[in-house]
C-alpha cells in the first residue's frame, strides 16, 4: 500500500485501505488522443455532389480508448502505437483502406484498428463531425 496510509491511525487506516481496494475493481482508465491526417477520397453517391470528384480535407481524428486494467507497462494503450496505426492514413487516398471513405466509416475504420477504442470522432472541417461509438 501507499506509504502515506502510515499517517493515519489504525482504524482510519483500515477504512483507507478498504476503501482503495474498493476502488481498483470499480476503476477505468480513460485516454483520449487526437492526430490530424491529411488525406484524399472521392465517394460514390447516388446524388450529384462535388464529393464525387477526388478532393482532400485536414481531418482530425480524436481517438478515446478505456481499460479497467493497465498493460504490463502501466497503460491503456501506447500512444506511440495509436499514432502508427492511424498515421498509415496520412498523406493517403482513403479510397484505398476504406470502400466508402465518408467520415462514418472512417470513424469505423479506426475504432477497429485501435486496441481498447470505444470512441472516435472525425472531424472533417469546422463545424463538421462524426462521432462512432462501438464495444
Amino acid at each position: 500500500m501507499d506509504s502515506g496510509i502510515q499517517l493515519f491511525s489504525p482504524l482510519v487506516k483500515l477504512q483507507v485501505e478498504k476503501n482503495m481496494k474498493k476502488k481498483e475493481k470499480n476503476g477505468m482508465f480513460y485516454l483520449e488522443k487526437t492526430i490530424e491526417i491529411s488525406a484524399s477520397h472521392k465517394l460514390e453517391l447516388d446524388y450529384g455532389s462535388k464529393c464525387q470528384r477526388l478532393h482532400g480535407h485536414n481531418f482530425k481524428v480524436k481517438i478515446y480508448c478505456k481499460s479497467p486494467t493497465l498493460d504490463k507497462n502501466g497503460m491503456v494503450v501506447d500512444f506511440e502505437i495509436i499514432k502508427e496505426l492511424v498515421s498509415a492514413l496520412d498523406h493517403s487516398d482513403l479510397n484505398h483502406f476504406i470502400l466508402q471513405p465518408t467520415s462514418e466509416n472512417i470513424a469505423k475504420y479506426v475504432w477497429k484498428l485501435v486496441p481498447r477504442c470505444y470512441k472516435v470522432d472525425v472531424i472533417e472541417s469546422e463545424g463538421n463531425k462524426v462521432t462512432y461509438e462501438g464495444e
